[in-house]
């Protein structure tokens, strides 16, 4: 068994939570399937309101049983996900349980990009597989608005940026598998940060592995009516 972790945290040049969409839309898709012969699954969102790049293909030939479902929400409000076994504010969450094996490989694809031209931190992660047999359990996590934008209450505000994990990039996966997978990441910030990460194995493994990317937004000062005057 190989255990594998990466956590990153920002520093003073941190990068402000994106104020959520007025009018904002989610997205949800959700697929459960279990049988023999040819397949091809993807999803990809690409959401410039909160600076996310993400998709995730696959295609094969053999017996697959799969229970999979993404959910992108532009106000992380509205979508409770997990990360690290606690409930926060994310605004995308995807999941994922598979088996497969086949003598044609399985060939999968996952990206994931906090796109920094869009107001992200520049963090961006890759996963690649070939694999004959695999039995899999994974999930990727993205959040990078603040879910207090039009909170007026100010204990309920507080609530929530305590518990948002704004801005993070992340996947956890837990892999057995006869083939090759492989993992590339990065996170670059200009004259700042260069951050490079990259795995590969071919064989018959079994890996955990649990990558984040994390810069805790600059903090915002609250203004009271008082201030810049004498009162």
């Amino acid at each position: 068994m190989l255990l594998m972790s990466l956590l990153w945290f920002g520093s003073a040049s941190a990068t402000p939570a994106i104020t959520e969409p007025m009018q904002d839309g989610d997205f949800c898709n959700m697929l459960k399937v279990a049988g023999t012969g040819t397949f091809e699954v993807g999803v990809s969102v690409n959401d410039r309101e909160i600076a996310l790049e993400y998709s995730n293909f696959m295609y094969g030939d053999g017996d697959l049983e799969m229970d999979s479902g993404t959910v992108e929400a532009q106000r992380a409000a509205k979508l409770p996900g997990n990360e690290n076994g606690s409930t926060v504010p994310l605004n995308l969450w995807e999941s994922n349980k598979l088996t497969y094996s086949g003598k044609t490989p399985m060939v999968g694809m996952k990206y994931i990009h906090s796109k920094a031209f869009w107001g992200g931190i520049g963090a961006e992660i890759t996963e690649t597989f070939s694999v004959t047999e695999m039995e899999r359990v994974d999930s990727s996590y993205f959040a990078s608005t603040n879910p207090a934008s039009y909170i007026t209450d100010p204990k309920k505000v507080i609530e929530l940026l305590k518990a948002s994990p704004v801005h993070t990039v992340g996947m956890q996966t837990k892999n057995s598998f006869n083939g090759t997978w492989q993992t590339d990441a990065r996170m670059h910030k200009m004259f700042f940060k260069d951050i490079k990460v990259h795995e590969s194995f071919t064989g018959t493994f079994e890996v955990e592995k649990t990558i984040k990317f994390r810069e805790s937004p600059a903090e915002e000062k609250i203004q009271s009516g008082c201030d810049g005057i004498d009162c």
